[in-house]
């Protein structure tokens, strides 16, 4: 696991900030999970992904809103993708958008958010870390894993997040919808994977 100081940092913010940290971590993974889909021709599962995805937006801004989570779990590992012989190397980034929206699952059924905010953090580095390294075909130790421009760059960009969380003057409905627009605007994901259109 990947770590930084910022996932110490993010675990002091209220619940609401620390999923909302992680459910952008999320939306910047989803374009990994539909290019894979599309290399499998497979767009009932990037539907399904999506879907789980607008009600964890959903169940940030509207208020008491009713919805199980044990089954989104369900429907998130019932599209999991499984590794074979065969398999194309984006299997592995949508694979980690899997787990990572499964953490942000988790975090409401335990009620424990720490762990599962750290981890989305990680897993974010990991997959942008693993890719460079099947680019590169160099296989790197967890500390070098971390001085890799890319990486540094995610990690930036995590602290912007934070930043963006710790303003006072930043108000919560704003503030969610704010980020929510900006991430789907772009289109963009992680390892630069772009959504057209």
């Amino acid at each position: 696991m990947i770590k930084n100081p910022v996932q110490l940092r993010v675990e002091k913010l209220p619940q609401w900030q620390q999923r909302l940290f992680m459910v952008c971590l999320c939306e910047r993974m989803y374009p990994n999970f539909v290019f894979y889909c599309q290399q499998q021709q497979n767009d009932d599962d990037a539907k399904s992904y999506k879907k789980i995805l607008d009600l964890v937006w959903e169940s940030l801004l509207v208020e008491d809103v009713k919805i199980n989570f044990d089954l989104q779990l369900e429907k998130l590992e019932a599209i999991i993708p499984i590794v074979t012989e065969d398999s194309p190397y984006m299997i592995y980034p949508a694979i980690d958008a899997c787990q990572a929206l499964g953490e942000v699952l988790h975090s409401y059924l335990s009620g424990e958010m720490a762990e599962h905010t750290a981890k989305v953090s990680s897993i974010s580095a990991t997959t942008i870390a693993e890719f460079e390294m099947t680019k590169t075909n160099v296989n790197l130790s967890p500390d070098a894993q971390q001085t890799l421009p890319s990486v540094i760059d995610e990690f930036d960009l995590q602290w912007e997040i934070l930043r963006l969380l710790r303003d006072e003057n930043n108000e919560m409905i704003t503030l969610i919808k704010g980020l929510k627009d900006e991430i789907r605007a772009s289109g963009v994901s992680n390892i630069g994977v772009f959504l057209g259109g």
